[in-house]
């Protein structure tokens, strides 16, 4: 069992996270990770492929240009809701729906899940896990891929 201050230090570093991603201010963003911080996505998802971008990003500086600008280009009127954080230790687990729109005004709305890695303070990883089947259908209208 970990120090519950340390699990409660490291969930609001988080919390404190997302209501930073909404600035879409890529010097603020890029300041919670860890330089060579880790965004780990499931390959192939269609986030990544519609933007002709990385499911593994490293770094700081190109994680926050994804939060600040990138995902701007396919998702817009986005709308997250949080079901769960769970925290323990430098571990922390998000649980979330987002909903958005999509070009050609599709809407999108699927469930993820995100486990953080905090370290000194800053994020160090994220690992990313959601329908990768259904954000397919509602990011390209097909079926499959």
């Amino acid at each position: 069992m970990t120090n519950p201050a340390a699990r409660e230090a490291s969930k609001q570093i988080v919390l404190n996270a997302w209501q930073t991603f909404r600035t879409r201010d890529a010097k603020l963003i890029a300041a919670l990770f860890a330089p060579d911080a880790e965004w780990i996505a499931p390959a192939g998802n269609a986030t990544a492929v519609a933007l002709d971008h990385a499911d593994h990003m490293i770094g700081a500086d190109a994680i926050a240009r994804f939060i600040s600008t990138e995902m701007h280009r396919l998702f817009s009127e986005i709308d997250i809701a949080f079901r769960a954080v769970h925290a323990d230790g430098d571990s922390v687990i998000v649980e979330e729906r987002m909903r958005a729109t999509v070009p050609g005004g599709r809407r999108y709305e699927n469930d993820y899940c995100f486990v953080f890695v905090v370290e000194a303070g800053r994020i160090k990883q994220v690992r990313e896990y959601m329908d990768t089947r259904k954000g397919w259908q509602m990011v390209f209208g097909e079926t499959s891929h």
